[in-house]
């Protein structure tokens, strides 16, 4: 995520989100995206701002609503469904943002749903899980002073991991309710000004994070005893980039470019383009899910205040030769 603009008070970068939206009405979808359209909005004054997202296997997608605090699910016909909502602090004091916020979601193939939720407090910071027809508890504390955001789960090795935007580092979290510790603190993660280390994806034995102040995409090796490797910095001059999806088995991958209200599409060797923007729909982007060749953006306009809401865009893959 990136700082919104009702913590921060950037009207004009919400009066500039509006002229552009009123402006260009045209669509601006790029390959390999296509087909762009809206499969939900969202309600604004209740602070339904759509921050992560993960997928059930009916393609219903699971989203945390930032500073509603909550937990809902959107059907494929757009049905929305509120699963949740957490407890909120007295005195919520959640560094760069002062509010109570939940962040990245991930789901295990029970069903339980893991989430961050940043409060400045004690009491309630950490990861929570939330089991199907159960109630949101805490699974494991994290720092008040820090802010969990982009999360991912690594059901094989039991554990999940998260970046902490504040702190600049990679917590780990035991599935069996273990206490975290910090995974790592690789100065590529430190923030400079605001946000640092964001979204988060485990992928090909490696943790792959972006740090939003130097627009960079990292990947972090995940050694054979568990720990971290050297980070390597496979992307750069990704202005604003918040959470990211992979469209497959390689290293592609589709990221949302929050304050540049775009999304880009990043090739295995770190070269990018731009594969959507507010032409098509996004208001301030989030993060990014792919299922099979649909691609699911969820935009919480936190600068253009203007129209929260889920995107869907066709992925488009290269057609094997025939007889393959």
């Amino acid at each position: 995520m990136s700082r919104p603009s009702r913590i921060t008070g950037l009207l004009g970068a919400a009066a500039a989100g509006l002229s552009l939206l009123a402006a260009n009405p045209a669509v601006a979808v790029a390959p390999p995206l296509s087909a762009p359209r809206i499969l939900a909005h969202f309600d604004l004054a209740q602070g339904r701002q759509p921050e992560n997202i993960a997928l059930e296997p009916d393609g219903s997608a699971d989203l945390t609503f930032s500073f509603a605090r909550q937990i809902g699910r959107v059907a494929p016909d757009g049905t929305q469904t509120i699963l949740a909502t957490l407890p909120a602090p007295a005195h919520p004091a959640t560094p760069l943002l002062g509010a109570a916020i939940v962040t990245g979601i991930a789901r295990a193939h029970d069903g339980t749903l893991y989430f961050g939720y940043a409060t400045g407090t004690d009491d309630l910071t950490g990861i929570w899980r939330l089991c199907p027809g159960g109630n949101p508890e805490r699974l494991a504390a994290l720092p008040a002073t820090g802010l969990p955001n982009g999360l991912a789960l690594d059901e094989h090795a039991g554990l999940l991991y998260t970046a902490d935007s504040a702190l600049g580092v990679v917590h780990a979290v035991p599935l069996d309710g273990g206490p975290a510790t910090v995974w790592s603190a690789a100065p590529e993660l430190s923030p400079t000004g605001g946000f640092g280390a964001n979204g988060l994806k485990v992928h090909h034995h490696a943790v792959w994070v972006t740090n939003t102040d130097t627009g960079t995409l990292l990947r972090i090796p995940i050694r054979q005893d568990g720990t971290a490797g050297p980070v390597e910095t496979r992307a750069t001059g990704l202005a604003g980039i918040d959470d990211f999806a992979f469209t497959g088995h390689g290293d592609s991958l589709v990221a949302a470019l929050n304050s540049p209200n775009e999304a880009a599409f990043v090739a295995g060797d770190g070269s990018h383009h731009t594969v959507l923007t507010g032409q098509d729909g996004l208001s301030n982007p989030t993060s990014v899910a792919v299922r099979g060749d649909t691609v699911y953006v969820p935009s919480a306009a936190y600068f253009t205040q203007v129209d929260p809401n889920l995107l869907l865009a066709t992925l488009d893959r290269p057609r094997r030769p025939h007889g393959r």
